[in-house]
């Protein structure tokens, strides 16, 4: 197959490319518009490979995509390009509405009339995957509920809400135009090259350098995490295997509060870097509550039973092993750490298709 992954350079994206181009012959073609969140350096084990390639370039600029398809002929479309940090929307939501709402109707409008123009066979096998979150569901109240994928939407905030709207355009453009779509909704994913402004990685390197480890309210938000690359077999299997117009639920079916998460952190960073910052005599100490952010939704949770039950799909990490590979990486690779926290990052150019060439 040839799939194409929008924001193939953003945390989930990459950890998807890398186990496509790692773990499957498929040819990849990564298009991406690299806002801040976008880093190629986390694509580095794969740029060389003869079966993937890179495209910057914007879901909203609908001529370039369309080139981009006409040229590279996929057989699948993974849709992950999104602004996707909370706190972000709260700050500045117009971004997340042209992403996310925008861009998601420009990327079905190109799409669509690609898969229009698609030979029969070509036609039938053709899919749009959709990569969404849990936080469209908004908030769970009971200890006991979980999120499935009849859910009803009760988004809570700007980012929530740009997602919400997305979804409910790839279902009207099924629905509508017959566009053959998978969805997925995911929750909280953490691992390895997460972008530091998160909780895990912002907690392990605020540590490592003795600053506070700032918790919101009193730390007892619940969230079901998710281990990155558990996530991105899932999508795999959802895109190859799922059945057109379904949705799928995808949970790591971990559910931690927020101050046990960063209580866990602080417990292995003990072990594995015993070597404290200046005045700091335990990591736990630099635990600092600050006030909650406007909105907060207090527990998140997936039942994730549809797409083991269906697909066989499981996760394979716990959250004990899933956290402590994560504390392991980033130990092991404060050089890609610093060149995101100095902006250097954002100066690589790996393996780029200028969109000039796109467009005659």
């Amino acid at each position: 197959m040839r799939i194409l992954v929008t924001g193939g350079a953003g945390f989930i994206g990459s950890a998807l490319v890398r186990h496509l181009i790692e773990h499957t012959e498929h040819e990849v073609l990564n298009l991406d518009k690299l806002t801040y969140a976008g880093n190629l350096e986390s694509l580095h084990s794969v740029v060389s490979n003869s079966r993937y390639e890179f495209v910057k370039a914007d879901i909203i600029d609908q001529a370039t995509v369309s080139a981009v398809l006409a040229r590279f002929q996929p057989h699948a479309i993974m849709h992950l390009a999104a602004e996707s940090h909370v706190d972000r929307s709260i700050d500045g939501p117009s971004d997340f509405i042209q992403t996310n709402i925008v861009g998601t109707y420009s990327l079905l409008e190109a799409s669509r009339a690609y898969w229009q123009g698609l030979p029969v066979a070509e036609k039938s096998a053709f899919r749009f995957h959709h990569i969404s979150t849990d936080e469209v569901y908004g908030d769970l109240h009971g200890v006991d509920d979980l999120f499935t994928e009849t859910t009803p939407y009760a988004p809570s905030s700007p980012y929530s809400a740009s997602k919400a709207a997305s979804d409910h355009l790839v279902r009207a453009w099924q629905r509508t135009y017959g566009l053959p779509v998978l969805i997925t909704n995911c929750s909280n994913n953490y691992g390895p090259f997460h972008f530091p402004e998160k909780l895990i990685p912002l907690v392990i390197l605020n540590a490592l350098a003795g600053k506070p480890l700032p918790v919101y309210g009193n730390g007892l938000q619940v969230r079901d995490w998710l281990f990155v690359e558990d996530h991105a077999r899932a999508l795999f299997e959802v895109v190859t295997q799922g059945v057109v117009g379904e949705t799928y639920n995808i949970g790591g079916h971990n559910e931690q509060t927020n101050i046990d998460v960063v209580r866990g952190i602080c417990a292995l960073l003990e072990e594995l870097a015993p070597h404290k910052p200046a005045g700091v005599k335990r990591f736990a100490d630099l635990i600092t509550f600050v006030q909650d952010r406007p909105g907060h939704d207090l527990r998140y949770a997936i039942d994730a039973s549809k797409i083991e039950r269906e697909l066989g799909w499981a996760p394979e990490e716990t959250f004990a092993s899933g956290l402590r590979k994560t504390v392991q990486w980033y130990l092991a690779n404060l050089e890609w750490c610093q060149h995101v926290q100095d902006g250097s990052y954002q100066g690589q150019r790996l393996g780029f298709t200028d969109t000039k060439d796109l467009i005659a």
